[in-house]
């Protein structure tokens, strides 16, 4: 009984601790034995486990050995090099110490009181991050605005346009919930549906504008205006714009500053998703595809994706803090205290959708420190410069099409079908990714831009060198040499 596992033990927990870091740094060290896209079947691991917990506990070893052989089995794995699907979620070494961290400690800093530095801290990294941006000095702390840590974009978008439609409640009286429109292209991430769901926008005043290659699926102002034009005519309240930078389908720009004064001049809350490309805009190159955020009321990027940060840590950004307190607070007596009663602090359970809140910050506050924003940039950089590699080499093969102009490190592309026709073209390429991802060695995804179905190579993972981009072109080039040859055949 002496070895049994303590609920916290410091000498314990140092034991354990290493052989779990040993084991996740092995993991990483084999990862590419594994293949990237899980091959079980639906099910498979009801099979390999018990039906019930065990009542006398299980060695530390035995749990290793079933996480190596039933676990890593039904794990895709994001942070494969070979990984080039939807769009990456980092780990890094700051990250992962970050989350140790966290996990070490272990708050639930719903409010300043509840753990000062971990509300603080906060606040900190964001106005640093926000530097590193150069977002007007709205969205800093030391004035109206502010930063805020999330689970997710789609959290983000759900706390601020609970904070627009209020505030236009406020003004137009909360019978008008029906009349209250929310707009944006049809190319903006789905959450944004949900989040009307959930706060109650009909889902036919949810209007999402046709975007299409004339204008490389980013939103036109001009239908923009249009549309809010015919909605007034009828009696209708546009209260909500949402503009993307980075779409998910092909990495869309939306106009910001065209867009922006558009819902200005129609007192409209206006917030900017960019959660993917946001941080690429940490690089000064890069940095004009958010001009026009000084027009935004709102402003959204995942450090998860693509800043080394691992998930979840989503950086949300407002002008007017007060919109979402109003929006989300509660005062329960139990959580009354000096500092809170006298509006001296931050308490960030108002900021938020649940009350408790993980110390997400330190993992930020370490990628910042141990990376430093030179070496962040030059990560960036060279995902861009792969991709741009990997868009060269489709370009040279004349079975193969780029659809859509790269911007960032996401490659759109399609193979070109024997006979000008659009659903063969479609189901050749569908057949192309299965097969492509059924070999293990590489995981894609795709999208579907004008009827087109389009395949997406996202480059992103901390790991991949250029030789994983050559050879998941080689398994492309391959796999369609092979279906090309069916289909003549």
């Amino acid at each position: 009984m002496e070895n049994r596992l303590k609920p916290m033990d410091a000498e314990q927990l140092r034991e354990y601790g290493h052989k779990m870091v040993d084991f996740i740094a092995d993991y990483y060290k084999t990862i590419e034995n594994f293949p990237v896209l899980s091959q079980v079947e639906p099910g498979y691991l009801l099979n390999l486990l018990p039906d019930s917990a065990p009542n006398q506990p299980d060695s530390f070893q035995d749990v290793l050995d079933d996480i190596q052989s039933k676990i890593l089995p039904g794990v895709t794995h994001w942070q494969s090099p070979n990984y080039f699907a939807y769009y990456p979620s980092n780990s890094s070494i700051a990250g992962f110490l970050g989350e140790m961290l966290s996990a070490g400690i272990n708050i639930v800093g719903f409010s300043w009181i509840t753990s000062p530095a971990a509300t603080e801290l906060e606040m900190i990294v964001l106005d640093w991050l926000a530097k590193m941006l150069k977002l007007p000095q709205d969205f800093h702390s030391a004035g109206q605005g502010g930063g805020v840590i999330q689970g997710t974009a789609s959290e983000a978008v759900l706390v601020v346009l609970l904070a627009a439609r209020d505030k236009v409640l406020r003004r137009v009286g909360k019978g008008a919930l029906e009349k209250l429109v929310v707009y944006a292209s049809d190319q903006t991430h789905s959450a944004l549906q949900k989040a009307c769901q959930i706060a109650g926008i009909h889902l036919e005043n949810c209007r999402l504008l046709k975007a299409n290659s004339s204008t490389n699926y980013a939103l036109s102002p001009e239908l923009l205006s249009e549309t809010i034009s015919q909605d007034l005519a009828i009696g209708l309240i546009p209260f909500f714009l949402c503009a993307t930078v980075g779409t998910t389908s092909s990495t869309a720009v939306d106009p910001l500053l065209a867009l922006g004064k558009i819902a200005k001049s129609n007192e409209m809350w206006f917030h900017v998703d960019a959660a993917y490309a946001g941080s690429a805009c940490v690089c000064p190159e890069f940095r004009h595809y958010i001009d026009g955020v000084e027009e935004a009321d709102s402003f959204n990027m995942n450090a998860h994706k693509w800043f080394l940060t691992n998930f979840d840590c989503s950086a949300l950004w407002v002008k007017d803090r007060s919109a979402l307190v109003q929006a989300l607070s509660t005062n329960p007596e139990f959580l009354k205290n000096k500092a809170s009663q006298a509006n001296l602090v931050v308490d960030y359970k108002d900021w938020q959708i649940p009350l408790g809140r993980r110390f997400r910050s330190l993992k930020l506050w370490m990628v910042l420190r141990l990376y430093g924003l030179e070496n962040l940039q030059s990560y960036i950089r060279n995902h861009i410069k792969l991709a741009k590699h990997f868009e060269d080499l489709v370009a040279q093969d004349p079975r193969f099409e780029v659809v859509t102009p790269r911007i960032f490190s996401l490659v759109c592309f399609c193979l070109l079908p024997s006979r000008n026709d659009e659903h063969h073209g479609n189901k050749l390429n569908h057949e192309l990714l299965d097969a492509v991802n059924s070999t293990g060695n590489v995981f894609i995804s795709h999208t579907v831009l004008s009827g087109k179905y389009i395949l997406r190579f996202a480059v992103g993972a901390p790991l991949t060198e250029e030789k994983h981009v050559n050879a998941a072109w080689k398994v492309l080039q391959d796999k369609a040499t092979a279906l090309l040859g069916e289909s003549l055949a």
